[in-house]
């Protein structure tokens, strides 16, 4: 997780993406031995000397602009979460320096989930943890309640634990999702031990981890379509967006849809009369 490394195998995987054809470099410096573009090639499509990039790929680049930035990342056809990637890697600021703080998820936060009472909502933090659901998420995803907080991660949930297999009917689709967001915030943490030490247990124990990662994708959560396959209501599919915390950007909320009066919707109705009511307390009175 060293956050040199990580800066030199993206750009290495970015260029070699590249199809010098495309780019109206065919012959260029003679035969290929490998696919994408040479450093020289990148560097003058980036309008920057082939020193500097070659320092700055291999992570030995300082002071960083944002301009050159701008540029590498043009002449790379990096999408907008590529790009945020890259900048945090190369010119991260003093906080990301630093590990993150432990995150607590505050009780405006926690209101709005069991608010959202007829679909399955729960928030993530650093790292992919989950640090806060409502009941139809924990009947839906996984029983969070039941979990020791260290299992209470999706990447751990997704490569870890066999029921995320038959829970996702795209497993392969999910996986490359959770790698890749994953990615991003390693981006905006490089320095975090936490997640390094997470990268390190995945990579040991799930051969498809070590697989996605070596792609180098990068993905921030925002909104698409997952399908779920539950054990009493079949295989439904449901609309999710991601809502990060106007104050503290590392914390977003998952929320799950449907449509209403579609199958899917019937089925979140029918999850919703499983769900267990929260416990009702007596209000107390005072007698003056």
């Amino acid at each position: 997780m060293d956050r040199a490394q990580q800066l030199s195998e993206f750009l290495k995987s970015r260029r070699a993406r590249l199809d010098p054809d495309a780019l109206g470099l065919p012959g260029f410096g003679g035969r290929r031995r490998v696919p994408g573009l040479r450093r020289e090639e990148l560097a003058l499509l980036a309008g920057v000397s082939v020193d500097y990039y070659t320092r700055l790929e291999q992570g030995r680049a300082r002071n960083i602009s944002a301009e050159v930035l701008t540029a590498v990342a043009e002449a790379l056809g990096l999408d907008a979460d590529e790009r945020a990637y890259l900048h945090n890697l190369a010119r991260p600021t003093a906080a990301r320096r630093r590990p993150p703080r432990p995150q607590k998820v505050g009780p405006e936060l926690r209101q709005a989930l069991q608010a959202l009472a007829g679909v399955p909502a729960y928030v993530i933090g650093r790292r992919l943890d989950v640090l806060a659901w409502n009941e139809l998420a924990r009947l839906l995803v996984a029983d969070f309640a039941a979990l020791s907080p260290s299992e209470r991660n999706m990447a751990r949930l997704v490569f870890l634990d066999d029921a995320a297999r038959d829970l996702y009917p795209d497993w392969p689709g999910k996986a490359r999702d959770t790698v890749a967001n994953l990615r991003f915030d390693a981006g905006r943490h490089p320095d975090d031990p936490e997640l390094a030490a997470l990268v390190g247990e995945l990579s040991l124990h799930s051969a498809d981890f070590r697989r996605l990662w070596a792609d180098q994708a990068v993905r921030a959560k925002t909104r698409g379509r997952k399908r779920f396959a539950h054990p009493l209501l079949g295989e439904l599919a449901l609309d999710y967006v991601a809502m990060r915390a106007p104050d503290d950007p590392d914390l977003t909320m998952m929320i799950y849809s449907a449509p209403p009066g579609s199958d899917a919707a019937t089925s979140l109705n029918l999850l919703t009369g499983l769900a267990t009511p929260p416990p009702q307390t007596t209000p107390s009175h005072r007698t003056v």
